[in-house]
């Protein structure tokens, strides 16, 4: 495709609308009685004949505000909005003067307020209250079906990417509420992509942090967000949701539905889902969110495979799933709060798969190919509870109880043969698994919090149990053949029987100490932590004479019980002001590690003890510049598989045997942000460091001999690091009131150094990843989108023996979006990929163009949609990828979701009215 006349055409458009005249409106705000500055006010300029929303401000430290804008219109109107006073409002000519310095602005105080809300009077469109960024929704543009995840998008500063992961200000965010209540559990797609705008007053973000936290005022996570969705008071009362089918080519298929019951604090929701285009189903056709999750899923050891957060069993395939749930959420009193969820998921997927693999030893190298099929079918159930109980203003009670149940099979084939660098074969194999699975895990969480006097103080103590239990059937029918001057022919045909069970308990109290009131505190702690796993493993070989699994084979079989106990006590202090946090906290861990196998005589026990420590700061400048920083040394012992001396054989290419001398891993971690976002210039910088380096890393430790055949242990090494850095600059230019310009460009840097051994020879190798990206946007409300976006990666590796080639790699990406809105009826979206792996070997596809495009018409007064939509309209889709570790190449490419054309419907319905009525119904006019 021809980029370069698309962005020649896309620069000349803004040069050809970029005719609406400029202003600046400056000034300072001011307390009408004391004629202090008030810090974090929101100014906006606004057109007089509609209020739309021209340009918004923040005020700094000093009160003062700097608006800056365009228009095409001679005058605007000035609104000034603070919580708790009076708002302000001044019609600006702005026809012959364009920069303009109004007198200072003074505000008398709110005779009417209800807490922080504002009763008289519009909302500001941003507003800051201590440390909660407050968005008021109506104050920006969408299109008018709008989902809350489009709302998002629009909001500055805010980021969501097409998996629906979102980010604000450069952190990410790991929890939605609607009405600070959870919605189906802990997945933020369900009420992103299924609440609509019309619905939603205000969005606030906020640090995360749980209940327990909030009432006792502590800072919480400085390192991911929380949204909360508020819905409109004057539309909290009934009932809303929409459904959706589609049908297409291939015999591809959709459906959803999801209905919420809203009456003020009781919400009850309800959805359905179901398709074989892997996706979860939950976005009702639109293009971008039905597409987004059809290339990359991330995929389990067990065959599962998990989007954001929600598990749909299967693998990265093509996969055919269906979910269902119910969630409930009220308040029982006025201090008891209560929610639960249900959810059922279940799933059929198929994958082919060939792999290319070049195997790197000190002084040779050796090929491996292989093809496998994997069928994988899953069903799983999760309940999901909550009380939160606040016996009075100083004790308050959570509790959270967790069941899940899942049951599957799981069937493969695969085959693999390696040769020498000379062609010659070593050794093949063919093999068959069929595995029948069912588990179970119920989990209890309770806490107790009690503030005492009024400086901060305050007890905790928090308990946790869990019980898992899972079996597995599994049959194996295999031929492996090791050629060379002793050849071997190993064949199996075994049955095993698989029981692991787990409890657990863990206990923790913290006593919180004021030594300045609300701001110094020492922080005391204490935990007990005590794990039992139950591994039993009784393999069977196949009789011929009885025709039935009944010889027990003692060398495949397993019957462990394996102890983790460890207690940790722990000191810290914690300053608290307006705007720094900072806090220090130094542990001490006692570990003791047991195992007992009941087949044979191995049995040990390790005591590991280590300090840790914690350290971390943050600080605002300014309403604008923020950072954070922090510091972290933790202590890992080691798994118990790896240090027990039992000599696993169930690999005939691959015997493993633990090391019982292994050290526990000290891994040192430092980290640290700047963010800075300019309301009034919609300019923000971002960036994030993070490094890791890690001491008596427990890394395998593999010899291979003459034919390929390995032999695995385990040892310690240092010398190890990974360094990860981002940064990101991105701009909105407001052509006008109608036209934006947006661009952005970001940086990714990883590092690494890993120790490791090869063929008892030990090497370090050192792997650095270049990815630059820049994006353009630019938007025409009303009428067309447009967004060209180009990213590059680039990887090299290096080794410090001699005999290991330096290598590098690179991988082109290449992305146009376009969306046009014009008729209002119509939409049109259309994304297209190009993407080139010159490193790729010779077999596999180093390019293709993945383009999908969709038609989606409006119909019913807006209620209805219908899509039509062709996915990889070139028929061109390919995963091959390239993987580059220490010691292999490997080349990759597997099933993939192929062309098919849909035609999709969806509808919406609504009857939410004012709290305390129901609007009519009439959901078909």
């Amino acid at each position: 495709m021809k980029f370069n006349h698309l962005l020649f055409l896309f620069i000349g458009l803004i040069s050809f609308f970029a005719n609406a005249q400029q202003f600046t409106i400056s000034g300072k705000l001011v307390d009408g009685n004391t004629q202090t500055p008030l810090e974090a006010a929101t100014v906006f300029a606004e057109t007089l004949k509609d209020s739309t929303l021209i340009t918004y401000t923040i005020t700094d430290s000093s009160g003062d505000f700097v608006l800056k804008g365009r228009t095409s219109q001679d005058k605007v109107n000035l609104y000034v909005s603070f919580v708790g006073y009076q708002p302000y409002e001044q019609i600006i000519d702005i026809s012959t003067n364009k920069d303009i310095t109004v007198p200072n602005i003074a505000l008398d105080f709110q005779v009417e307020t209800l807490g922080d809300v504002i009763v008289k009077g519009r909302s500001a469109p941003v507003s800051i209250k201590k440390d909660t960024l407050e968005f008021n929704v109506s104050s920006f543009q969408t299109k008018k079906d709008a989902t809350v995840e489009d709302l998002l998008r629009e909001l500055p500063g805010v980021e969501v990417d097409e998996q629906g992961n979102i980010t604000v200000n450069g952190k990410p965010v790991n929890q939605i509420l609607v009405n600070g209540k959870p919605f189906f559990g802990d997945d933020p797609t369900i009420a992103t992509r299924n609440l609509t705008k019309d619905i939603i007053d205000k969005i606030q973000v906020t640090d995360t942090k749980t209940k327990s936290e909030a009432f006792t005022g502590e800072a919480g996570d400085d390192q991911n967000k929380s949204i909360n969705i508020t819905i409109d008071e004057e539309k909290n009362k009934g009932i809303f949701g929409r459904v959706a089918a589609g049908a297409g080519t291939d015999e591809r298929f959709e459906y959803a539905g999801l209905v919420n019951y809203f009456d003020n604090d009781l919400r009850i929701s309800a959805l359905g889902s179901g398709n074989n285009i892997n996706s979860p189903g939950f976005s009702f056709g639109e293009i971008e969110k039905m597409f987004g999750n059809a290339r990359y899923i991330s995929v389990s050891d067990n065959g599962s495979f998990n989007i954001n957060g929600r598990s749909f069993g299967g693998n990265s395939g093509i996969t055919n799933s269906r979910n269902a749930g119910f969630n409930y959420a009220d308040n029982w009193s006025e201090n008891t709060e209560a929610s639960a969820d249900y959810f059922y998921s279940g799933s059929n997927s198929f994958e082919e798969e060939l792999s290319s693999r070049e195997n790197i030893l000190p002084d040779n190298r050796y090929f491996s190919n292989s093809s496998s099929t994997r069928v994988n079918n899953n069903d799983s159930h999760a309940v999901n509870g909550r009380v939160e109980k606040k016996i009075d203003s100083t004790f308050f009670i959570e509790y959270r109880p967790q069941f899940n149940y899942n049951e599957g099979d799981f069937r493969s084939e695969r085959t693999e043969e390696t040769r020498n660098a000379d062609g010659e074969i070593s050794n093949k194999s063919a093999t068959a698994s069929n595995s029948l699975r069912s588990g179970r895990n119920f989990e209890n969480d309770l806490s107790l919090t009690r503030k005492y006097g009024a400086n901060g103080a305050f007890v905790r103590l928090r308990l946790n149990g869990e019980i898992n239990d899972n079996n597995t059937d599994s049959y194996l029918n295999s031929t492996t053949q090791i050629y060379g001057d002793d050849p071997q022919i190993i064949e199996r045909d075994q049955f095993t029987d698989g029981k692991q069970a787990i409890t657990s308990y863990d206990i923790r109290g913290e006593w919180r100490i004021p030594l300045v009131a609300k701001k110094l505190f020492v922080n005391l702690q204490y935990s007990l932590n005590n794990e039992r796993r139950k591994d039993r493993q009784s393999t069977y070989d196949f009789d011929e004479n009885s025709l039935d699994y009944t010889n027990f084979n003692l060398t495949q079989s397993t019957d462990f019980t394996n102890n983790n106990r460890s207690s940790r006590p722990e000191i810290g202090m914690n300053y608290r002001s307006e705007n720094t946090n900072a806090s220090f906290d130094v542990g001490y861990v006692m570990r003791t590690l047991k195992s007992d196998d009941a087949l044979r005589d191995i049995n040990f026990d390790s005591d590991f003890d280590a300090i840790e420590l914690r350290a971390n700061l943050r600080h605002k400048f300014n309403q604008k510049w923020s950072m954070w920083s922090g510091y972290n040394l933790n202590n890992d012992a080691p798994g118990v598989r790896q240090l027990s001396p039992y000599v696993d054989v169930s690999d005939p290419l691959n015997t493993i045997q633990g090391n019982p001398d292994l050290s526990p891993e000290n891994r040192h971690s430092i980290y640290m942000g700047v963010n800075n976002y300019d309301f009034q210039s919609r300019t923000g910088f971002n960036s994030y460091f993070n490094a890791n380096i890690t001491n008596d890393r427990v890394i395998s430790r593999t010899t291979v001999d003459e034919n390929f055949v390995r032999t695995t242990t385990y040892a310690n090494v240092n010398g190890n690091y990974n360094i990860y850095s981002r940064a990101s600059f991105s701009k909105n230019i407001e052509i006008d009131t109608l036209r934006t310009l947006k661009y952005e460009f970001s940086m990714n840097v990883n590092a690494n150094r890993d120790v490791n051994f090869n063929n008892d020879v030990q090497y370090a190798s050192k792997t650095i990843a270049y990815s630059p990206g820049l994006g353009l946007r630019f938007t025409w409300k009303k009428l067309f989108d447009i967004r060209p976006e180009y990213t590059v990666e680039i990887t090299r590796n290096s080794y410090n023996l001699d005999l290991f080639d330096n290598r590098e790699f690179l991988r082109h990406e290449v992305r146009l979006r376009t969306t046009t809105f014009w008729p209002k009826e119509l939409e049109w979206n259309n994304d297209i990929r190009y993407y080139y792996n010159p490193s790729l070997a010779g077999a596999f596809q180093k390019s293709s163009v993945f383009w999908n495009s969709s038609i989606a018409y409006s119909v019913m007064q807006d209620k209805g949609l219908i899509t039509f939509k062709v996915y990889d309209l070139l028929n061109q889709n390919t995963n091959a990828r390239r993987t580059a570790t220490q010691d292999y190449i490997q080349d990759v490419q597997s099933t993939v979701l192929q062309q098919y054309f849909m035609l999709n419907f969806s509808y919406k319905f609504n009857t939410l009215g004012k709290k305390g009525e129901v609007r009519e119904n009439n959901w078909f006019d």
